[in-house]
């Protein structure tokens, strides 16, 4: 089966689009709020609701992804977001900016807590196992290509037309994309299941919890060690960026557009990277590639710390997220083509899920904190903070990735 097959090449394209409307929604959305409030604990609080959703739901999402046609999923999904941005339009004005980005957001976050593990689950029943990392590594760079495209022409909308025009044009993104997932052809095999639909569900993710618990182990302990990374580094970039640049530097919306695109095209060159050395990454050390996506913290920090001009911390900011994203990507590409080649196909929506379900888990506690010491505190220390105590967790995991392949031997042995 070759790379670019037919149905692989709608997914891509799909994708693109699908996710070209989700970044632009998800850029000028808690921008909106922002703007509106000027509150970093209510934007704090109101990303992390959003992502509740997510941690709830995508569990259920690989369970949909095992047992109902991922194709459909993705159609009835696009179609849904379309008429969710129509219901933005409608109510904007009705109801207070707080509740309406969160009522939008959170239901954002619950469809692509459902959405995601269709499309991950699909790759591996439409490529050959020594394409996977390949695959993957394009997926997610059509997805760093959306997110570089989308906030930086999400930015400029904003700024010269406001919330409105940005909606209309995700809008139309979403519903292009389901026209064109209608023509995807993903194989599926009806799965066996006796009992009530609480039951099925219930023995599914006993299945998928058994597998990662006794089954791969080393599936749990990577799960743990980027649920602390979360909490800790990633939560602190989710909402320190857009606190950093709009109030303590106040600089504008626009100026935080390009900068989640700059940070975009670092996920889509570390996305290229792995494409190109796909054969000569080794998954014991990618502990390696999250120690220096810490690090790039450093250089804001002292910016930060001894007052530098408002675009000379921008500059540094920006420069550091471009490579701290493309680390991540790095790392993230490299995991999830390692968790795909391992799992049973029966499994793999489900285990998916439960790793990105487990592993996100602490993004909403960690972004409702940081919210409130963004109003407390100056940012250099939390900054600070966030560096020593990433280092920290990341060091500490060094002996759990070492065993990844160990474990991998031992499967074949038996």
């Amino acid at each position: 089966m070759k790379l670019l097959n037919r149905n692989f090449t709608l997914i891509m394209i799909g994708q693109i689009v699908s996710l070209f409307g989700n970044a632009t929604l998800r850029f000028a959305l808690p921008l909106y709020l922002l703007d509106r409030t000027g509150s970093a604990s209510l934007f704090g609080v109101v990303l992390a609701c959003s992502f509740i959703p997510m941690v709830l739901l995508s569990p259920i999402g690989g369970i949909l992804a095992d047992r109902v046609n991922k194709r459909n999923i993705m159609v009835i999904l696009d179609f849904f977001t379309a008429i969710l941005a129509a219901f933005f339009l409608l109510s904007n004005g009705l109801f207070s900016p707080e509740a309406l980005v969160l009522i939008v957001m959170m239901l954002l976050s619950a469809i692509q807590s459902l959405y995601q593990p269709s499309v991950q689950s699909s790759i591996p029943f439409l490529q050959e196992k020594e394409n996977l990392m390949t695959a993957n590594a394009i997926i997610n760079q059509i997805s760093a290509l959306a997110n570089l495209i989308g906030p930086v022409l999400g930015g400029i909308v904003y700024e010269a037309f406001g919330i409105t025009q940005v909606v209309i044009i995700s809008g139309i993104c979403f519903f292009l994309s389901a026209v064109m997932e209608i023509f995807i052809r993903i194989p599926y095999n009806k799965l066996p299941g006796e009992g009530s639909v609480i039951s099925i569900v219930k023995q599914d993710m006993a299945d998928s919890l058994h597998y990662i618990h006794r089954e791969k182990p080393i599936i749990q302990k990577v799960i743990i060690i980027v649920a602390l990374f979360n909490l800790v580094l990633s939560s602190m970039i989710i909402v320190g960026v857009p606190v950093i640049i709009k109030i303590h530097l106040a600089l504008s919306g626009q100026l935080y557009g390009y900068a989640q695109g700059i940070s975009a095209a670092g996920g889509l060159l570390g996305g290229v990277l792995v494409g190109v050395f796909a054969n000569k990454l080794n998954v014991e050390k990618v502990w390696k590639l999250l120690l220096a996506a810490v690090a790039t913290l450093l250089p804001i920090g002292v910016c930060l710390l001894f007052g530098a001009p408002p675009m000379v911390s921008y500059v540094v900011l920006v420069c550091c997220y471009f490579l701290m994203m493309l680390l991540a990507t790095m790392f993230t590409v490299q995991m999830l083509s390692y968790v795909q080649g391992e799992v049973p196909g029966n499994l793999i929506g489900k285990v998916i899920s439960f790793v990105m379900a487990i592993s996100m888990c602490s993004q909403p506690i960690g972004q409702a904190l940081y919210g409130v010491l963004f109003d407390w505190l100056a940012p250099q220390w939390i900054v600070f903070g966030s560096l020593v105590i990433s280092a920290a967790i990341v060091i500490g995991s060094r002996k759990a990735f070492s065993h990844i392949n160990d474990d991998s031997k031992k499967d074949l042995a038996m």
